[in-house]
């Protein structure tokens, strides 16, 4: 707990390090990927809608409490927009909106840079 406390103090001290140098915009980018599991979830939504269920599943290691925070967050700010069909069955699903897909570019950078530089175990 005390090193994701100090994790998170790093990230702010770093993004008002960025506003202060003009780097603003790419030190908002990177306060809203860098919320744990943003960035993922993001990911497995850009090629079709996806359940809760089948994130979950998709992600793994999240737990659904986080992946509810995470899609609320995301909802909120407004990359992915949520769908309730109301059946029956009821049933929920999530999809990039075109701020969203209009991310998929640099998140796929982002990774094929990490696949090339970042060892598999430094996540």
């Amino acid at each position: 707990m005390r090193r994701m406390a100090t994790a998170r103090k790093q990230r702010q001290e770093y993004a008002a390090e960025a506003c202060e140098r003009g780097d603003q915009a790419l030190a908002r980018a990177f306060v809203f990927l860098g919320k744990r599991w943003n960035a993922v979830v993001l990911g497995n939504l850009r090629t079709s809608p996806a359940g809760f269920r089948e994130l979950s599943r998709a992600i793994g290691k999240i737990s659904d409490s986080v992946l509810s925070d995470r899609l609320s967050d995301l909802t909120a700010a407004g990359p992915i927009a949520r769908t309730v069909d109301p059946g029956p069955p009821v049933s929920v699903s999530y999809a990039l909106t075109d701020r969203g897909k209009a991310l998929m570019p640099a998140l796929e950078q982002i990774s094929l840079w990490a696949s090339e530089h970042l060892l598999e175990d430094d996540c």
